[in-house]
C-alpha cells in the first residue's frame, strides 16, 4: 500500500488587524507635513543652527540690559532734577511763611484798631452821658463790672447726641437730644434780665442790649463768637433775690424741665462777687455831630447813645 504525499495548503495568511488603518498609521508616523518640515529646516539654517534654549537666554539677557539702562537713565535724571525740586520747595515754604507773617501782622493791626475804636466809643459814652455816663456805660457793656450776683452753669447731658430738627423740640420748644441749644440760652438770659440782672456774661462774653445768641450747627454763637459747653452764665445783681426770682420765673421752670426730662445738667448759686469783662466791641448805630449849644448833653442824649451801642 503506497503512501500519499501530504497536501500543502495554498491559502493566503490572515490579514493584519491594522491593515485597514493605513491612513491613521501614516498620520501618526508622519505628523509634520512636508511643507512645514521644509520651512522648519530653512528657519534653522537661517538662525545659524543655534539651539532654542540659547536664543531664549540671549533674548532675556538683552531685555535685562535694556531695563538696567532705562533705570540708570531715570536715576541720573532724578539726581539732576532733585536740587531744582528742593529749591522750589524751599521757595514755596518761604512764601508761605512770609504770607503767614503778613496775615498775623494785619490781624494784630485789626485788633489794635478795634481796641482803639472801642476805647473812643467808651469815652464818648462817658462824656455824652453827663451825670448818667456811668449808668449808660454799664448798660451798654462799655466797662467791666463786678459785684454780687449769681453763677449759673448749663451743660449738655452726659449721653448727649448731636443732631437736630424734627423732634419734640421743634413742636414743644424742648431739646430732644440732650444738647443745650441757642434757644435754651436765649430763654436763660432773658429770664435773668427779667429777674433783675444788671449785667450778664456767658463764658466771659459780655452781653448787651444788641447781643445775639445764635446757632451754627451744634455750636452756640454769642455775637458771632463760638462757645463750648459747659456754659457759665454770670449775672450781677442781688444774689439771693436774683437766684430765687429766676428759679420761680417761667424761664427758670423751663430750664428745670430740661433737666428733668432730657438730662441737661444745671446748677445755680449766689456769689458774693462776680467779675464781668467789658463787651469786646461796641457798635454805634447813629451819631450826630456835637453843636455849640449841645453842652455836655442831656439824659436823653445818654439814653439814645446807650440804645445805639452793643
Amino acid at each position: 500500500m503506497s503512501q500519499q504525499p501530504p497536501i500543502r495548503s495554498t491559502a493566503s495568511p490572515p490579514a493584519r488587524p491594522d491593515a485597514s488603518m493605513s491612513l491613521l498609521n501614516s498620520v501618526m508616523d508622519h505628523s509634520l507635513d512636508e511643507g512645514y518640515a521644509e520651512a522648519a529646516a530653512r528657519r534653522t539654517a537661517e538662525d545659524g543652527g543655534l539651539p532654542r534654549t540659547l536664543r531664549a537666554k540671549l533674548g532675556l539677557a538683552a531685555g535685562l540690559v535694556l531695563a538696567a539702562l532705562v533705570v540708570t537713565v531715570g536715576a541720573a535724571q532724578a539726581r539732576i532734577s532733585a536740587p531744582v525740586v528742593a529749591k522750589e520747595r524751599e521757595e514755596l515754604i518761604d512764601r508761605i511763611n512770609a504770607e503767614t507773617s503778613t496775615a498775623d501782622g494785619l490781624e494784630r493791626s485789626v485788633e489794635a484798631l478795634r481796641k482803639e475804636v472801642g476805647d473812643r466809643q467808651r469815652a464818648a459814652l462817658r462824656i455824652r452821658g453827663g451825670d448818667q455816663g456811668e449808668v449808660v456805660a454799664l448798660l451798654a457793656g462799655a466797662t467791666p463790672v463786678h459785684g454780687p450776683g449769681v453763677k449759673l452753669v448749663v451743660d449738655d447731658a452726659k449721653d448727649a447726641s448731636s443732631g437736630g430738627g424734627g423732634g419734640p423740640r421743634e413742636s414743644s420748644g424742648f431739646s430732644d437730644t440732650g444738647r443745650v441749644r441757642d434757644r435754651d440760652m436765649q430763654r436763660v438770659v432773658n429770664g435773668l434780665w427779667e429777674s433783675g440782672a444788671e449785667a450778664i456774661a456767658i463764658n466771659d462774653q459780655r452781653l448787651t442790649s444788641l447781643s445775639a445768641i445764635r446757632a451754627a450747627g451744634d455750636a452756640i454763637l454769642v455775637d458771632n463768637r463760638p462757645l463750648v459747653p459747659p456754659y457759665t452764665v454770670l449775672a450781677v445783681g442781688d444774689g439771693k433775690k436774683l437766684s430765687t426770682a429766676f428759679q420761680d420765673s417761667a424761664d427758670g421752670q423751663y430750664l428745670h424741665s430740661l433737666q428733668e426730662n432730657f438730662g441737661i445738667r444745671t446748677s445755680i448759686s449766689d456769689q458774693r462777687e462776680v467779675r464781668l469783662p467789658a463787651a469786646p466791641s461796641l457798635i454805634v448805630r447813629t451819631a450826630e455831630p456835637e453843636t455849640a449849644d449841645a453842652g455836655k448833653g442831656t439824659g436823653q442824649d445818654a439814653a439814645d447813645m446807650g440804645k445805639g451801642t452793643s
